[in-house]
């Protein structure tokens, strides 16, 4: 039986650097970073964070939809959803696959709403009744492999004929609950965050809303990208800490390139995980320099958005595909000094060059790992 050749055609993304693509892609592209400095809980001291801006969120949630009542997350989610699904539709076996770690935790705080509001599972019932999916609503909240890890689901569910197609929407906001979670760990960085580097001290947390649509119809789009590969590892190392040894994100990254039936040496462009602590980074260029990629043009996008939890692996996919759209390789910001053991060919500045290839890896708490292989095509 022939496999079913699976396409992301269309996506969409809300962030403190833009609420469309096209506002991302550009502020990326100038270096800008979405970081700043915030006092936001009486519980914890100021911190370094990427954050929408409430004002503007506001403002063009209320322009696309006529009811206000929704949570800040959910008005989040739905206006990155809505541009997708007003292009593409929703039919009877259209697929809804919702990641994210921590959704609408805040709502917890507040002693008037019932405890059950918060579940994930509600969460994505809320945005599957919204946008009319006739399906069940899957949710994958995996740490901080669940972006990721949800194109993969999405792909699978699509080659075993359970769905047509498939959205897969992300996305978590920064909270009381995961700031004070972060700080006791002493993960948080007092600076925005400097991935790969000599002098990186901890991560700097963001917010995100992404979606992408997952379709085996043929695209008639002059552009698309493929899905050639895809694997998720549990190495079981530790709680919250990575693998001295890069197990499974080197076994993530193997798997996934032998499904696409590649080498290492074809991928074009690797956008890593690089949360800036001192031992997520030096794991990576372990797995990395294991796997055969050293010598890979790769960056971290965390300088740019913080680490957005379950929806980073998903916005950054939909910017690793922009850079292949555009031939353009992004510089990761903050970088001085290489810190890592084994050296990566971390791109220093922007710059034009085709990509063909892409491979996006995460990895997370509990050993999590996970990574995806697309291919830029054309019509």
């Amino acid at each position: 039986m022939e496999k079913t050749t699976t396409y992301i055609t269309d996506y969409n993304c809300v962030t403190p650097l833009g609420f469309n693509v096209a506002d991302n892609w550009q502020n990326v592209q100038d270096g800008k970073s979405g970081i700043r400095k915030h006092d936001l809980f009486e519980s914890q001291p100021p911190f370094h964070a990427g954050i929408i801006d409430n004002n503007e969120l506001e403002r063009i949630f209320s322009a696309e939809f006529e009811s206000e009542n929704f949570t800040r997350l959910e008005k989040m989610l739905l206006l990155s959803l809505k541009p997708l699904i007003e292009k593409n539709g929703v039919k009877e076996k259209t697929g809804f696959i919702l990641s994210t770690t921590k959704g609408n935790v805040s709502s917890l705080k507040d002693k008037d709403t019932p405890p059950e509001e918060a579940y994930l599972s509600v969460l994505a019932k809320t945005i599957a009744d919204v946008c009319g999916f006739k399906t069940k609503p899957v949710v994958i909240s995996n740490a901080c492999v669940s972006g990721v890890m949800a194109v993969s689901v999405a792909k699978n569910m699509i080659e075993s004929g359970l769905y047509e197609d498939v959205y897969v929407l992300a996305g978590d906001e920064v909270s009381e609950f995961v700031i004070s979670g972060f700080n006791s760990f002493q993960a948080m960085s007092a600076n925005p965050c400097k991935p790969y580097d000599e002098n990186r001290d901890g991560i700097t947390i963001g917010e995100a809303a992404a979606a992408v649509y997952v379709t085996s119809a043929a695209p008639t789009d002059s552009l698309y990208f493929e899905i050639l590969g895809e694997s998720a590892v549990n190495d079981a190392n530790h709680i919250s800490g990575p693998s001295r040894t890069g197990e499974g994100l080197f076994r993530s990254i193997k798997n996934a390139l032998k499904e696409a039936k590649i080498s290492a040496d074809q991928i074009s462009y690797l956008s890593a995980h690089g949360t800036a602590t001192v031992y997520n980074d030096e794991m990576e260029s372990i797995a990395f320099t294991r796997a055969g990629l050293q010598h890979t043009p790769v960056n971290s996008l965390k300088g740019f958005y913080g680490h957005c939890l379950g929806a980073s692996g998903l916005l950054e996919i939909i910017i690793a595909m922009e850079s292949a759209r555009n031939n353009m390789l992004i510089s990761s910001l903050n970088l001085e000094n290489q810190g890592v053991s084994q050296a990566l060919n971390i791109i220093t500045e922007n710059k034009v060059q085709e990509i063909e290839y892409i491979l996006k890896t995460a990895s997370g708490f509990g050993g999590s790992n996970a990574a995806i292989i697309l291919k830029k095509c054309a019509q």
